[in-house]
């Protein structure tokens, strides 16, 4: 089976499958309002999820990342995620999530077959992570990131976006939270998206300089793997932890694109900031569909363009981050 690869070389083994749009957090960066919901929503059902999983596989993917909204919102959300980690070729499985279901099924997730962990943790400061989240849940995040840590999961992440004038300050403060515990701290650089406009002109800080920072401090670079997110990694001789960097206004951003993203709804996005995305649920109806749905996804990938806009302040229809998985 040929390998998945665009018009300009890029090969994609990395999948961020969302199976949910609905999140119960209000975080100020992407759902300041709370969820909203457009209509009925008809999320991918289990045998939709196999389906587009084994069509992946089939073209080289190796990763899934399950995203959302919260994907653990959804009540079928183990057996969802047994179902991705049983496919065969699928050799990580990996879950972005706000963590508040954590402390309480991290061990049943890992026995699933979960094998990596993201978690947004935007402040260390229980106020000022109820002012970014809406939601005044601090303790019980950080006691899911404790179980996860227990549960023996092959890599533990904490994701933060800083942003200027509200954790920003606390930069200092995480880099001292990894000192001592194996977790790789990953800071991103605030999006532009169509609903964040002031938002973004308030409070976005540059990740270059932070990167630059990084650097004198004495951080290194990690060689990065073919299957690894976005993030330019670093390690430091006198820490425990790592620290990744997402930096999406950096030159060449998109040069080492490895991902693809599939909605809730069923549809094929090439770049978070892309438009309207590839139908892809009337070939999720039956296995017979299999051949179909390759060969679909093969052609629209020629389509994908050599770079987002964001740099030039576009940022496509997508209006916020949550509505097709971040």
């Amino acid at each position: 089976m040929t390998q998945l690869e665009d018009g300009f070389g890029r090969q994609f083994y990395y999948l961020r499958l969302s199976i949910t749009d609905v999140c119960n957090f209000r975080c100020t960066y992407c759902l300041p309002d709370g969820y909203r919901p457009n209509g009925r929503n008809y999320f991918i059902t289990q045998a939709e999820v196999a389906r587009i999983t084994r069509a992946f596989a089939a073209l080289g993917t190796q990763k899934v990342r399950i995203t959302g909204g919260e994907p653990t919102m959804r009540k079928d959300f183990t057996e969802l995620l047994r179902t991705v980690a049983d496919t065969p070729g699928i050799t990580k499985v990996a879950l972005t999530t706000n963590g508040y279901r954590l402390a309480k099924h991290a061990q049943e997730w890992r026995d699933a077959g979960l094998t990596h962990l993201n978690v947004s943790v935007d402040s260390l400061d229980p106020k000022m992570f109820h002012q970014i989240t809406g939601e005044n849940l601090f303790h019980e995040v950080m006691a899911g990131v404790d179980a996860a840590l227990d549960a023996g999961f092959e890599q533990v992440k904490l994701n933060s976006v800083l942003l200027k004038g509200l954790n920003g300050k606390e930069l200092d403060q995480f880099l001292d939270w990894i000192k001592t515990r194996p977790v790789e701290m990953r800071f991103i650089e605030l999006m532009q998206t169509g609903e964040m406009d002031q938002f973004f002109e308030r409070h976005h800080m540059s990740g270059e300089q932070i990167k630059q920072r990084m650097l004198q401090q004495g951080w290194q670079s990690v060689l990065r793997e073919k299957d690894a997110g976005p993030a330019e990694r670093f390690w430091h001789p006198d820490y425990a932890g790592k620290l990744g960097l997402i930096m999406p206004y950096s030159k060449d951003f998109c040069a080492g694109c490895n991902r693809l993203r599939v909605s809730a709804q069923g549809k094929l996005h090439l770049c978070l900031f892309g438009e309207g995305g590839v139908e892809l649920r009337d070939l999720l109806a039956a296995d017979e569909q299999q051949g179909e749905l390759i060969a679909r996804l093969q052609s629209a990938l020629q389509t994908k363009r050599e770079t987002h806009y964001l740099h030039q302040g576009d940022a496509g229809s997508t209006p916020h981050l949550a509505s097709i998985g971040g």
